[in-house]
């Protein structure tokens, strides 16, 4: 009769437990992705600070550093930020013709470990409205989704200048990770923080909008403008059945 009792509640106990696991399971996941969501912010914090250059305005890639007098500033992966401003020009040249479908976006811009870098993440991404920052990860797929932001290939790279539109998007909450959870409390005049390898850009809020999720003119490049555009699905936890859209201007340094 004990060994009846026992067993019956070892099986009490064996239930309680999955069941506090599967209660506490989106919790414990969202911790752990907030974990090594802030570690990933850190580690981008300490690799730009390492070797920070005052860019606030694009070099001239033609000057001869090995010629140029000592106070010329030279920025730390010159080559990669060469690389960055010929993409956002020539993507804005030819009117970004390969943003066509789901897999030209998910596709990474750049190799950064070829420029030096050894991870996928290009900034950080800082939203004090929301209490949100997270690290900016090149390409939209299911892994680095999964990771925190990431910036949408064929869209402009988070450099600013005159003719970009960066979009950077997020899950509308992962596992417990808010991420874009509580984008719809951003208004205009919100100020949106982004942060390279060379400088911190500051954009602000100028316009909300739901869009269908194959609208792809509404996240495009914009003549003589220096945008952001923030993007996630909306409403919240419906599948994605449209996106919400946050469109920021750049505030001059």
């Amino acid at each position: 009769m004990r060994c009846v009792r026992a067993i019956l509640l070892t099986i009490l106990l064996l239930v309680f437990t999955a069941g506090l696991v599967i209660c506490f399971w989106p919790q414990l996941v969202g911790l752990r992705l907030g974990y090594e969501a802030h570690a990933a912010v850190s580690d981008f914090f300490e690799l730009a600070e390492a070797g920070n250059t005052d860019v606030s305005e694009p070099y001239n890639v033609s000057i001869d550093y090995a010629d140029a007098p000592d106070t010329t500033p030279v920025p730390t992966y010159q080559e990669l930020y060469a690389a960055m401003q010929g993409y956002n020009e020539d993507i804005y040249a030819t009117g970004q013709s390969g943003l066509c479908d789901a897999w030209s976006y998910q596709q990474p811009s750049f190799d950064l470990v070829s420029y030096g870098v050894e991870s996928n993440t290009i900034g950080v991404i800082n939203i004090p409205a929301m209490n949100v920052e997270l690290p900016i990860y090149l390409g939209a797929t299911y892994d680095n989704m999964a990771a925190g932001a990431v910036h949408l290939s064929q869209t402009s790279l988070p450099i600013g200048g005159e003719n970009t539109n960066c979009v950077i998007a997020a899950h509308r909450g992962w596992y417990g990770a808010p991420y874009f959870r509580y984008i719809d409390i951003l208004k205009v005049g919100d100020e949106v923080h982004i942060t390279n390898l060379w400088e911190t850009l500051t954009y602000r809020v100028s316009e909300v909008k739901v869009i269908d999720p194959d609208d792809i003119d509404e996240i495009l490049i914009q003549p003589g403008r220096d945008m952001l555009t923030l993007l996630t699905c909306h409403p919240y936890a419906s599948g994605g059945l449209y996106r919400y859209v946050v469109y920021c201007e750049r505030v001059p340094s």
